[in-house]
């Protein structure tokens, strides 16, 4: 079996030399790094993860807590390219991942627990019923917690900004002539919560009054329910010109009821959606959208987390709003 000291004399550095470049540690040249790096690869060198968590006291495993309330699961697109991107990070900092759940085996436990038995070193929100207390007793224990898109007090929260994202589509189809603009947002969570804020915030800045039977909902990333929620506004007396949704993928729902309607997106009403999936530019007409930095969430939410792991006393926590853009499709006309 190859070791650090085979490693060592054949690069010709110190076995502490060898062990800081295989870590990722910053004081050792790039140019030894490298080298290092290589000669391991070269020799078949395998880190043994006992020996390095008895003398780190670190497992260099970190626990995922991924409870899709959609029943989706990776075929979310914006949760499956969130998690790669964590993963990948994770990776690349040397830590490998554990899906955290309520059970070990055949018996029911708490997160908490689940996380404890596994041995985590940290953990990371991805998806979850946050009022959950279960969850509530994960995020205020000892062990370091990063959550994403909702934010706990003293704790380090990735947030996509959600607030600019809606006021940027409000105000986009508000460029193109929309005054009649309706909002078929998802059900109550704290992105719900700031999405609606930037809405009103739009709204009221560019002097729009919307009716209260503009605004209905349905559920996130749920087809059937935005169906019936879309219905409902087509069926209105005076029909918004412009109907935002709440995610790319419930827009399959929403073009079904436009179309059993007789309508046609754009020349009768215009549609946008929310997320900037790969769907929304592979239907046709194109989805006009607000794509949220999915990779960067990921990645700075792994990021995080292992420097909370790794520098418990110099890191503090934070909220760190990752901006998005706007992907202009073909689904919003110009009125005259």
């Amino acid at each position: 079996m190859v070791s650090l000291k085979d490693i060592a004399q054949r690069c010709g550095v110190s076995v502490a030399t060898v062990s800081k470049a295989l870590n990722g540690q910053q004081d050792v040249g790039e140019t030894t790094r490298q080298r290092v790096l290589s000669t391991a690869k070269e020799l078949g060198y395998t880190a043994n993860s006992a020996a390095r968590a008895l003398k780190t006291n670190r497992t260099y495993n970190i626990g995922i807590l991924f409870m899709d309330l959609s029943n989706s699961g990776f075929t979310h697109e914006y949760f499956a390219s969130t998690l790669t991107s964590f993963r990948l990070e994770a990776e690349r900092c040397g830590y490998d991942i554990t899906f955290i759940s309520r059970n070990v085996g055949q018996t029911s436990t708490s997160y908490l627990q689940h996380a404890l038995y596994r041995g985590v070193d940290g953990v990371a929100i991805i998806c979850a019923d946050f009022l959950d207390p279960m969850v509530q007793e994960l995020v205020y224990s000892q062990l370091p917690v990063v959550s994403l898109d909702h934010a706990f007090n003293n704790r380090t929260a990735v947030l996509s900004d959600n607030i600019n994202g809606m006021e940027s589509l409000v105000r986009f189809v508000y460029g193109k002539g929309h005054r009649r603009i309706a909002y078929i947002h998802g059900n109550n969570t704290a992105v719900t919560e700031s999405r609606m804020t930037g809405f009103y915030r739009a709204c009221e800045a560019l002097g729009l009054t919307i009716p209260d039977e503009y605004i209905t909902q349905c559920e996130y990333h749920e087809p059937i329910s935005c169906h019936k929620a879309t219905k409902r506004l087509l069926a209105l007396p005076t029909t918004p010109t412009c109907i935002l949704f709440s995610d790319d993928y419930s827009y399959i729902g929403g073009i079904n009821a436009i179309q059993e309607a007789g309508l046609r997106v754009p020349e009768d009403i215009s549609v946008a959606g929310y997320d900037g999936t790969h769907m929304a530019t592979m239907v046709s007409p194109k989805l006009t959208t607000w794509q949220q930095n999915t990779q960067e969430l990921g990645r700075i939410a792994a990021a995080q987390l292992i420097e909370r792991i790794e520098h418990p006393r110099t890191s503090l926590p934070q909220h760190i709003v990752v901006q998005g853009k706007l992907l202009e499709g073909e689904t919003v006309r110009q009125l005259d």
